[in-house]
């Protein structure tokens, strides 16, 4: 398996190249040094043009790892005399290193030559030191001189897996939800008498009754109240549609109450004689050809029943299509339920609901299911996903899914989390743990320099994480 490794010598970094550098009668560039499982590969870039060797001598340029206790030699590239070369030549013998060596005549060397080799890894040559050794030799393979100079070196950095903080949601005293939509009853003309068969009455109220009956018929679920909102469009005078409101929401709870009998204090209403704020919404979205002039209309301080004629004599045209395309609308009936869930304290029971109805459960109680699950797991991920998917809009909810994500390596999701997570100390700690594992230490530092000195002592492991990362691409040899 390839590991992330450090060439520490004037490097950018693994992989990146060194600046040429002059080393005894050669040149060397381009180094990069490189672990897959149990070989490391070296590649470099060797200039020969330099070297000057005699015709009775050879140089041998051999690269080795070295530490205290330890030595390893890699394939040599010797360059060769004329005389020596074909000494070695005519007695059938190998050259100075053995058959791997790269081997040139000193006339003919080419100016560069492209340096590879692979060998095994062995566990002490993290922390080695990588050196070219030159050794000159005279007939007889005798030895006259041999000098080192230091190319690179070797480390490997065990990646920091930083410590992930999820929130504690505190629980719930009450856990009050609700339902909310908008129903468009029809009346007949000046009636406030509701005909569930008239028009679109079946479907609207049924609407209504399909809110009320997914929550009543729950044994988990208390409905506390029962909200009913009526507006009337603009055209009348105000105080007829401010009738027409308020006597079509009473008929509403009538109906309601004559099929769910709830209590007097259950249901509640309110109403709106006229529903401009629906008409400016509409008016917005449309490309009338006085759109803008309308809207000023719409917004200024004139009576209502001064501001609709005024609209209908300036403009007849598009007070008709407004007539017809969005008065209609504007007749509506804003309804919400309130309601409570009963609290699960049960881990077995929670984890069967959150298959099952999820909406059901507080960001406490997915806490609690996910605290028995091996951080990580898919089982312990699901519980985040779900709780964030419940509450998409939470701090908490979000910061925890984002931790979730950094753990499984999910940088994309984890950043979309983060975004929604708040300003707390322990999402300021966060978004340092997801630029560090993303490789943007500077946007790292300064999150948890932050987070530090908000209190989360965590901060500091990292930060002396992004030191020592830092200075092991900096350390020359």
């Amino acid at each position: 398996m390839k590991r992330t490794i450090f060439i520490i010598t004037a490097l950018l970094g693994a992989g990146c190249m060194l600046n040429a550098q002059q080393t005894i009668g050669v040149t060397t560039d381009n180094l990069k040094i490189e672990r897959n499982g149990e070989y490391i590969v070296v590649d470099m870039n060797m200039g020969l043009s330099p070297l000057d060797v005699e015709s009775n001598r050879a140089v041998l340029l051999t690269p080795r790892f070295v530490c205290a206790t330890d030595t390893l030699e890699l394939p040599s590239v010797g360059v060769y005399g004329r005389r020596r070369y074909y000494y070695y030549v005519r007695n059938g013998e190998s050259m100075l290193s053995g058959k791997k060596e790269m081997t040139f005549k000193a006339h003919s060397r080419p100016e560069d030559v492209a340096y590879h080799a692979i060998i095994p890894y062995y566990k002490w040559m993290n922390g080695s030191a990588l050196e070219l050794y030159r050794s000159d030799y005279g007939c007889c393979s005798t030895l006259l001189a041999e000098c080192i100079e230091p190319l690179g070196g070797y480390a490997e950095i065990e990646p920091l897996s930083p410590q992930l903080l999820y929130v504690y949601p505190q629980a719930e005293t009450v856990k009050s939800r609700s339902l909310s939509g908008s129903a468009f009853i029809d009346f007949p003309v000046d009636k406030t008498v509701i005909y569930p068969e008239y028009r679109r009455n079946t479907s609207e109220l049924g609407k209504i009754q399909a809110s009320i009956d997914s929550v009543r018929n729950d044994r988990d679920i208390t409905i506390t109240s029962v909200w009913l909102k009526g507006y009337a469009s603009p055209e009348s005078p105000y105080s007829h549609n401010r009738d027409l409101a308020i006597g079509r929401t009473a008929a509403l709870k009538s109906y309601i109450n004559q099929l769910y009998h709830f209590r007097d204090s259950v249901i509640t209403t309110a109403y709106e004689p006229e529903d401009w704020g629906g008409l400016r919404r509409y008016v917005e979205k449309t490309n009338l050809a006085h759109r803008t002039e309308i809207l000023a209309m719409i917004d200024s301080d004139m009576e209502p029943d001064a501001k609709e004629a005024k609209i209908k004599r300036t403009y007849p045209e598009e007070y008709r299509f407004l007539l017809q395309n969005c008065y209609p609308a504007l007749r509506h009936t804003d309804y919400r339920i309130d309601y409570i869930i009963r609290s699960f304290s049960d881990v077995e029971e929670i984890k069967r609901i959150m298959r099952t109805q999820p909406q059901k459960l507080s960001l406490n109680e997915f806490y609690l299911v996910a605290r028995t699950y091996e951080p990580g797991s898919a089982e312990f991920n699901e519980v985040f996903e779900t709780a964030v998917r419940m509450y998409p809009d939470d701090e908490i909810a979000n910061l925890n899914a984002a931790n979730s994500a950094m753990q499984r390596k999910d940088f994309e999701s984890a950043e979309r989390y983060l975004s929604k997570a708040g300003d707390s100390s322990q999402a300021v700690y966060a978004r340092g743990v997801y630029a560090f594992g993303v490789g943007k230490y500077d946007d790292a530092r300064r999150f948890l320099n932050d987070a530090k000195a908000m209190g989360v002592e965590e901060a500091e492991i990292i930060l002396i994480e992004i030191n020592k990362i830092e200075k092991a691409k900096k350390i020359n040899y």
